[in-house]
C-alpha cells in the first residue's frame, strides 16, 4: 500500500509540473491541479527561476508553526495552527524521496507539540523504514521529548539537534527559551544521555544574538560533546520577526558580522563547530512550510510556491530561491546518517 502510494504520489506530481509548465508563468493555472486544494494565502507575485530545477537533496519540513517557547528573534513564527494530515504528509515525503530527497529535517515551531510527539514519530518512522531515507532528524528546544518517545521512535532517528542559545539560565529568559520552571540546561544534558543510550547522534544549535555574544561556550560545548554545533548569526525576516505584520521583533537581537566573527573565532578550537552567517542560511536551505510550500527568503521575506502537492516537486522547488552550490559549499552535505557515523555511544 505504501509503494502504491508513493507511485501515484509521483505521478500526481508529474501531472502537476506538466499543467505548471504549460501555463504561463505570471498567469494563474485555467484547470485545477490534482492533489489537495491549498487554501492558503497566494503570494502576490512568483519570483522569476531558472529553468533547471535543483535536486531536493535536504529538505527542512516546518510542519507546524505552533510552540511553547517565545524566543525573541523566531523567524518561523505562529502564524497559522495549520498541520495536514498524517497521510497527506507522507504523500509529499514520498514525491520528495522520488525527486531525489536523501536527508529529511523535521522542524518547526516546535515538531514534540503535535499529539505529543507522536505526529513526527510516525513520520520519522515512515521515511526511514518506508521511504528508506539515509537520514532523518529533528531540531526541537528538547522541553516536550519523553525517554518513551525514545523507546518508541529512536531506532528511526539519525540526528536529534537540541537548540541552546545560552549556558546561562538568565539569558535564555531574556531570549524567552523558557517555559515554566524547567531549567533548560538541566534538561540539554538530559536528552543528551537518552541520545547516548538509543544511539541517536546528538546535535546543538545556537543562535548568536546580542544577549549570548560575549558568552564563552568553550567548556560546557566540549562537554557535551555533540557531532555538530551549528552557530548561526540572528537573521531578520520580514513579515516573521520583523515588520509591522511580525509577531516579533528582533531588532534588538541583531548583531553585526564583526560581533558574529568575535564569537566564531573565540570558539576556534571546538572541533564540531558550524558557523552559518546570514548570508549562507537565507540562500542555502529548502524549507518546506506547512502547507508543503518551499520558502523563497532572498527578499529578505519568506514568498512561498506552490505547494508540492498541487504541483509537484519540480515545478514548486523552482521557486524556492535555493542555492545549491552555497549549500554544498557550506558543508550542507556530510556525513548524516548514524549508520556511518563512528560514534561512541
Amino acid at each position: 500500500l505504501s509503494v502504491g502510494r508513493a507511485v501515484l504520489a509521483a505521478l500526481r506530481g508529474r501531472l502537476g509540473a506538466l499543467c505548471w509548465s504549460l501555463a504561463p508563468l505570471s498567469l494563474s493555472l485555467p484547470l485545477p491541479l490534482p492533489g489537495r486544494r491549498d487554501s492558503s494565502p497566494r503570494p502576490q507575485r512568483e519570483q522569476e527561476c531558472d529553468d533547471t530545477a535543483p535536486t531536493p537533496t535536504s529538505v527542512n519540513y516546518h510542519f507546524t508553526r505552533q510552540c511553547n517557547y517565545k524566543c525573541g528573534f523566531c523567524f518561523h513564527t505562529a502564524k497559522t495552527s495549520f498541520v495536514l494530515p498524517l497521510e497527506e504528509a507522507k504523500r509529499g515525503l514520498a514525491m520528495l524521496k522520488e525527486a531525489g530527497m536523501e536527508k529529511i529535517n523535521f522542524s518547526g515551531g516546535e515538531p514534540f507539540i503535535q499529539d505529543r510527539g507522536e505526529f513526527v514519530g510516525k513520520l520519522v518512522q515512515f521515511c526511514k523504514q518506508d521511504l528508506e531515507l539515509p537520514s532523518v532528524s529533528i531540531v526541537s528546544n528538547g522541553s516536550l521529548i519523553r525517554k518513551q518517545w525514545f523507546e518508541k521512535y529512536g531506532e528511526y532517528l539519525d540526528i536529534l539537534a537540541i537548540s541552546c542559545d545560552s549556558f546561562d539560565e538568565d539569558v535564555n529568559i531574556l531570549i524567552g527559551r523558557r517555559q515554566g520552571k524547567k531549567n533548560h540546561v538541566e534538561n540539554l544534558h538530559k536528552l543528551r544521555q537518552w541520545c547516548r543510550e538509543y544511539a541517536v547522534a546528538f546535535k546543538i544549535n545556537s543562535v548568536i544574538n546580542r544577549f549570548n555574544v560575549e558568552e564563552d561556550m568553550n567548556e560546557q560545548i566540549k562537554a557535551l560533546n555533540p557531532v555538530r554545533w551549528k552557530v548561526f548569526q540572528c537573521l531578520l525576516i520580514e513579515g516573521e520577526n520583523s515588520g509591522e505584520d511580525a509577531l516579533r521583533e528582533a531588532e534588538k537581537f541583531v548583531i553585526s558580522d564583526e560581533d558574529f566573527d568575535r564569537f566564531l573565532d573565540r570558539h576556534k578550537d571546538v572541533s564540531c563547530l558550524v558557523p552559518e552567517s546570514n548570508q549562507k542560511m537565507r540562500d542555502s536551505y529548502l524549507i518546506l512550510d506547512e502547507y508543503m510550500r518551499f520558502l523563497n527568503c532572498r527578499n529578505g521575506r519568506k514568498e512561498p510556491s506552490k505547494s508540492i502537492l498541487d504541483v509537484g516537486v519540480e515545478a514548486a522547488i523552482k521557486f524556492s530561491g535555493f542555492d545549491e552550490n552555497m549549500f554544498l559549499r557550506r558543508g550542507g552535505k556530510y556525513v548524516w546518517s548514524k549508520a556511518d557515523m563512528k560514534l561512541d555511544w
